[in-house]
């Protein structure tokens, strides 16, 4: 369908059935105690965002929204009840992935057919959206000389006198050291730096260490085959002989650097060549009724231009990875998905965890109940195409399409995941009202409801709020495509105007910290 659900007619509160089978209605306005709502009289207020039984459910049984279970009545719920934590609970369930029962192919456009937008193509085959110059660290030892570096090249004004270049960024982190050189923390942060150090949006990188720390810049290098160039310099603190002198060296390797980096222009290049990163924060009970499924309305127009969209956040698919697998190319992308899935059981138990520990306090307050209500609505970001490939974190993106990355769902780790899988964008649905930017990949905020949207005006990009007042998903999907293509193009987002990213570097930090 292209609403999100059928709008009941009675006058009063608005209410919205998103499947013939659910028992449940959402409140697009708050609904008193007593009024009349989707044909039933409210035993209690509702507020909006929040969900009212419209059929009886005993104690044990199924709640459904989205046609799906969300949850299990803790009691007898009346038609009219509010319904959430306090009568809903999570439980697990079996579920049927009917592997790859869904795939398709998807039609392509033809080159000349697809839409463009300007960027800067790399010699690598790459395009990038944005041209920056990254200071990297090896361990949180060198951080704030990092800072101190590219502090001091913004002050000095040297960058004025180049315009193509986006700015110099220090992504600093708080590990490094202390940890396995044979585990997977050592190889998840390999494979960020390495990621962030060849993302396209990259012009040039300054990597600094101290010298001892347990990922050595050397040992990096020997794994990426990397060599000092005149768009990758290396130093540690250690060698260099202290912070001032590295400081003065990175200054002075940037500054070589500047000229050659602003040689970058933008040209026209196919939407095939965008890798747009997904991701939702702040979610409420219109995420998967506006701005989700908005921008999986957008995702299927990207697919259809041969560009690729990656889905993330894997606790945030729990309860909904079996719609995933049905759309799975093969029975070995749907068969590596649920072994993710698997591994984040096993990985929130021996942490004497849940899955249920996700939504947050303010998830729950914009009327979502438990992890099964927030998937079903996250996933609604992929679209509806074949799901083609499923990926580690930081793992390079290579398949075109919709694929999938397993992350956290904590947003910044997340996006840090998909930026070093190669984003060259990231779109960001919010209901609540993250504030959230990404260097050196911009990303566009999607506001789920129209009060957020103007109460948080500076940093939200599009409203997708008026969905609920007529708009349709294919029209919103449509904005955000073009949305995409002009930022793509150098369109400055909410979030860059505000100066955001630096301090959203966050690399997925698994393993003891010895």
């Amino acid at each position: 369908m292209d609403t999100p659900g059928s709008t009941t007619l009675p006058a009063g509160p608005r209410t919205l059935r998103l499947a013939e089978t659910d028992n449940v209605v959402v409140a697009v306005d708050a609904i008193a105690a007593g009024a009349l709502a989707a044909g039933v009289t409210a035993r209690a207020r509702v507020m909006r965002g929040h969900k009212m039984a419209v059929a009886p459910i005993a104690a044990g049984e199924p709640v459904r929204k989205y046609g799906q279970v969300i949850g299990f009545a803790t009691e007898a719920i009346s038609p009219g009840d509010h319904v959430h934590t306090h009568n809903c609970a999570f439980a697990t369930f079996a579920r049927d992935y009917a592997y790859a029962s869904e795939a398709k192919a998807e039609p392509v456009l033809p080159l000349a057919e697809q839409a463009t937008f300007e960027g800067f193509r790399r010699a690598s085959g790459k395009v990038g959206t944005r041209n920056y110059i990254g200071v990297l660290t090896s361990v949180n030892c060198s951080a704030t000389v990092a800072r101190f570096i590219a502090a001091e090249v913004e002050r000095s004004g040297m960058l004025d006198a180049y315009p193509h270049i986006d700015g110099v960024i220090p992504l600093v982190h708080g590990t490094g050291c202390a940890m396995d050189l044979h585990g997977e923390g050592y190889e998840v942060l390999k494979r960020t730096q390495w990621g962030y150090a060849a993302n396209p949006n990259m012009g040039g990188v300054v990597m600094v260490g101290l010298g001892c720390e347990a990922f050595q810049i050397d040992r990096f290098m020997e794994a990426y085959g990397l060599k000092h160039s005149d768009t990758f310099r290396t130093f540690t603190i250690q060698e260099v002989g202290g912070t001032k002198k590295t400081v003065a060296a990175g200054v002075a390797a940037i500054a070589e650097m500047l000229p050659v980096v602003d040689r970058a222009r933008r040209e026209t290049v196919p939407a095939s060549e965008l890798l747009v990163a997904l991701q939702c924060g702040g979610s409420d009970g219109y995420s998967g009724i506006t701005a989700n499924p908005a921008l999986g309305a957008a995702v299927d127009r990207l697919v259809r231009h041969g560009g690729t969209a990656i889905l993330s956040e894997t606790p945030e698919i729990y309860g909904a990875e079996h719609l995933l697998t049905r759309r799975a190319a093969t029975r070995e992308v749907g068969e590596k998905l649920v072994a993710i899935i698997r591994w984040w059981e096993e990985y929130t138990a021996r942490n004497r965890g849940s899955m249920d520990n996700n939504p947050s306090p303010g998830n729950k307050a914009g009327g979502l109940t438990t992890i099964l209500e927030k998937s079903l609505g996250a996933a609604a970001k992929g679209g509806s195409t074949t799901l083609n490939a499923v990926y580690h974190y930081a793992e390079q993106v290579t398949a075109k399409g919709f694929v999938f990355m397993d992350t956290p769902g904590y947003d910044p780790v997340a996006a840090t995941g998909q930026v070093a899988g190669g984003a060259n964008l990231l779109c960001f649905t919010t209901g609540r009202g993250s504030a959230y930017g990404c260097k050196p990949t911009p990303s566009i905020k999607l506001a789920t409801n129209s009060d957020i949207y103007r109460r948080m005006i500076d940093d939200m990009d599009i409203d997708c709020g008026d969905i609920l007042d007529g708009v349709t998903i294919a029209a919103k999907g449509d904005e955000i495509f073009a949305a995409m293509l002009r930022v793509a193009s150098g369109e400055r987002t909410k979030s860059e105007e505000l100066g955001y990213g630096d301090a959203e570097f966050v690399p997925w930090q698994i393993g003891a910290v010895m």
